[in-house]
């Protein structure tokens, strides 16, 4: 009996440390992504007004635990009996991010109407534009995370990729809430000391609009080139026509075409039903 304990207690040792190490391997091959989703994640929550900053930014993080939900285990399902599948599904949410990268450059360099001269968006339809663009990275994430341990066992893959989605979201989100509250720290500082520290508040006040600003570029950016590096990874033909030049630009080149290419083409299918 005790020895049958020790055996169990044996396995279960060898199967954390065995998790473990898969998570540390999936986290470093995701921390790109992980850095792009919280740059997305800044710019999403820097829309709103100081005072619905952060019950915006838990409903996000919400959306995204409930995101998490439905992406691990529909992503070990279909790994586990349709991997053939997980590339296009990945590719088809590509295309919306590339989508929403590209609609933003194109209406900062005013080559189309700012969408918000066309209709004031909603506070529920931001937060839901949010918590889409969420999913999809998270798509992203989980299914690298996933191909760096195809020679672990099923659990050994539950377990980490669990472990790295749950971590994105408290990590991502726990640090866009220290962002965007930045300015209530550095006003707490002002009051409450001097000399450096008030120096220090003064600072944090004044640096949290540029830091915002860089963020939500970031953030925009970003979203094309996460975009253009799934194509790029997916598509050979794409990954051999942008050899001679450095990856990142050719990323954002494909993610930007991409973008580009699905805006038009809704609106030339908007503009076509509202004809009909």
């Amino acid at each position: 009996m005790a020895s049958g304990i020790l055996a169990l207690l044996d396995d279960i040792a060898y199967l954390m440390d065995d998790v473990a190490s898969s998570t540390k391997i999936a986290a470093q091959k995701t921390s790109a992504v992980l850095g792009d989703d919280l740059a997305v994640g800044a710019k999403k929550a820097s829309e709103y007004p100081p005072s619905r900053e952060l019950p915006v930014l838990w409903a996000i993080t919400k959306g995204s635990f409930v995101n998490k939900l439905i992406v691990v285990p529909l992503i070990l399902t279909l790994n586990y009996f349709l991997p053939f599948i997980i590339k296009p599904v990945l590719m088809i949410g590509g295309l919306y991010l590339a989508y929403e990268g590209a609609e933003k450059i194109l209406e900062f360099f005013h080559l189309v109407k700012h969408h918000s001269e066309e209709r004031k968006l909603s506070e529920k339809e931001k937060i839901r534009s949010a918590i889409i663009t969420d999913f999809i990275l998270s798509l992203e994430i989980v299914i690298i995370a996933i191909s760096t341990l195809q020679d672990k066992p099923f659990l050994v893959q539950a377990l980490s990729v669990s472990i790295i989605a749950l971590l994105a979201t408290i990590g991502v989100y726990g640090f866009v809430a220290l962002i965007v509250r930045l300015d209530d720290m550095g006003i707490y500082l002002i009051e409450n000391f001097d000399g450096f520290l008030e120096k220090m508040g003064v600072l944090m006040v004044k640096s949290v609009p540029y830091i915002i600003k860089g963020l939500s570029v970031i953030g925009t950016l970003a979203m094309v080139l996460v975009a253009g590096g799934i194509y790029l990874h997916s598509l050979e033909f794409l990954h051999h026509l942008t050899e001679p030049i450095p990856a990142i630009v050719g990323e954002f080149l494909i993610g930007l075409i991409l973008g580009i290419f699905a805006f038009f083409t809704k609106q030339i299918i908007s503009s076509f039903l509202h004809r009909s």
